[in-house]
């Protein structure tokens, strides 16, 4: 028992500084709108090339893509490859098990990453925007790869052949007073099929989608949310005015 209460002491203990360590990366500004329809649609259309063969998105049917001005039937042709119905949860194929034995744990669900993701160092779409195009050649992990945002992480890099293949490489920097500072910087060392510009660009689509689905009602809920604010100033005035009739001879 004692040992146990000192194990859930010390994990206590970890849990700022894991908190400090995941904030102290630099994160890249998602350059994002979540009212383009045109960037949510190949966003959709890049994860389930990409990712929906590992990750899932089991709270999303993908009925709901006719939210982002798709048509069922585009819906089928598009963005199912197997024989899922439109009405059906976006679910991945691979078996728990075999991800397991695979990459050492099932790959997460990803219905809503971009929202659990969120930290003082950016928001969810920030740092999935840095952590998709952070991979980088390591021959010391056993995927062959591995990630600024996300050190040794589990997950290959799925959109090399798109992105190329980075290096992280170390360079020094004068500062004043004859100090020197070690930056790391990441390098393209083969080139993909897709330039930095476009790569970033269908990233952007990527993580917008991802944040879309963490919350495919947020563009309504904030519309609702306006009207509702102007009701009850509309309202607090015809109130306060009926108020100040009430008490006239009072007052």
């Amino acid at each position: 028992m004692k040992s146990a209460k000192k194990v859930f002491v010390a994990l206590l203990l970890m849990v700022p500084a894991l908190a400090v360590a995941s904030e102290s990366v630099r994160l890249d500004h998602a350059p994002i709108k979540e009212t383009d329809l045109v960037s949510l649609q190949n966003g959709a259309h890049t994860y389930v090339n990409y990712c929906l063969g590992c990750h899932g998105a089991s709270y999303m049917r993908y009925n709901r893509l006719t939210d982002l001005g798709l048509t069922e039937q585009q819906i089928r042709d598009y963005l199912i490859f197997t024989d899922a119905k439109v009405g059906d949860l976006m679910k991945t194929a691979m078996d728990p098990k075999n991800a397991k034995e695979w990459f050492g744990a099932p790959p997460p669900d990803l219905s809503v990453v971009a929202r659990s993701r969120a930290s003082g160092a950016g928001t969810g779409a920030d740092w999935l925007y840095t952590y998709l195009r952070g991979f980088y050649r390591d021959p010391a992990r056993p995927t062959g790869w591995n990630n600024t945002v996300f050190p040794n992480v589990g997950m290959p890099h799925v959109l090399y052949q798109l992105q190329g293949e980075q290096v992280l490489k170390t360079e020094e920097r004068a500062l004043p007073g004859g100090h020197k500072e070690k930056i790391q910087k990441l390098v393209v060392e083969k080139p993909g099929t897709m330039s930095p510009h476009e790569f970033d660009h269908m990233v952007a689509d990527l993580v917008n989608f991802l944040t879309y689905m963490g919350e495919p009602v947020r563009k309504a809920r904030v519309e609702l949310g306006i009207y509702v604010m102007i009701f009850l100033g509309i309202a607090f005035v015809l109130a306060y005015a009926l108020k100040k009739e009430y008490w006239k001879d009072v007052h």
